[in-house]
């Protein structure tokens, strides 16, 4: 178990919880006697400063979607949890919220935030039998009220159908990531824009964003992925996950 799922576990554990079904993450600030507010920050989702006496966490009025806000509130938490006697203040925005922070606080953070709102037991028994698709990925995020995003990257970690992950902003693949043991070798895209085939493309040059009923589009395996003669035909789906506030694409990959 790695240290922000731990530090989760530590509070399901003292406050006798298996999950936060009935409890807030607020609650969990304001049990810990943290200062909670809410206005507008520039340029970021969330903040926490730490002081001799209390700690303060804010979090950006601006966000729209619930979800979102629940995950920073987490986060903040978790640096809280974590981090209090190694900074005085910490900013969280669309880059330190990413998942793919590793060896640092900002992925320990995510770490936390992911196990107190999806706890991987509880993750493992709501996705058992159901399979995978971009109506999963929200149902998850509904059940567990947290954002879309958070919810693929937790699939992507413990679900039981191999995915893929792609993460663009302003037109450039900035990384990816597959499921444990999922061994498909990935283009050298890295820094490079996205493929013209693909749906991340799709956004950039001409603003498409599908509908719920539309959102897995078929692509080919070439589109992420090396190829080689002896390939099958198999079907693979691309599922963009746009943030417009931040002119990011989050593709999901898949095959049937």
């Amino acid at each position: 178990m790695n240290k922000g799922a731990f530090a989760a576990q530590k509070i399901f554990n003292e406050f006798g919880l298996d999950d936060l079904s009935e409890f807030s993450v607020e609650d969990l600030i304001h049990a810990r006697d943290i200062i909670l507010e809410e206005k507008k920050i520039q340029n970021a989702d969330g903040r926490i400063v730490f002081g001799n006496n209390k700690s303060k966490i804010s979090v950006n009025s601006d966000i729209k979607h619930s979800g979102r806000r629940r995950f920073t509130l987490a986060h903040e938490l978790g640096h809280f949890e974590m981090h209090h006697n190694i900074n005085t203040q910490l900013e969280d925005n669309s880059l330190t919220l990413d998942y793919f922070k590793s060896g640092n606080q900002e992925y320990e953070a995510n770490q936390f935030a992911t196990e107190l709102l999806m706890p991987q037991s509880s993750f493992l028994n709501f996705i058992t039998g159901k399979l995978f698709s971009p109506a999963l990925l929200r149902e998850i995020a509904e059940h567990f009220q947290t954002s879309i995003t958070s919810a693929t990257f937790r699939y992507l970690e413990i679900g039981k159908h191999p995915i893929s992950v792609f993460y663009s902003k302003d037109k450039k693949v900035i990384y990816w990531k597959n499921s444990p043991n999922y061994f498909r070798k990935v283009k050298e895209i890295t820094r490079l824009a996205p493929p013209d085939d693909s749906v991340a493309m799709e956004f950039y040059k001409a603003g498409t964003i599908y509908t719920k009923n539309d959102s897995a589009q078929e692509i080919v395996k070439s589109t992420w992925f090396e190829t080689k003669d002896y390939d099958s035909a198999d079907a693979y789906y691309e599922f963009a996950i746009v943030t417009k506030d931040f002119n990011t694409v989050l593709s999901v990959v898949w095959e049937d």
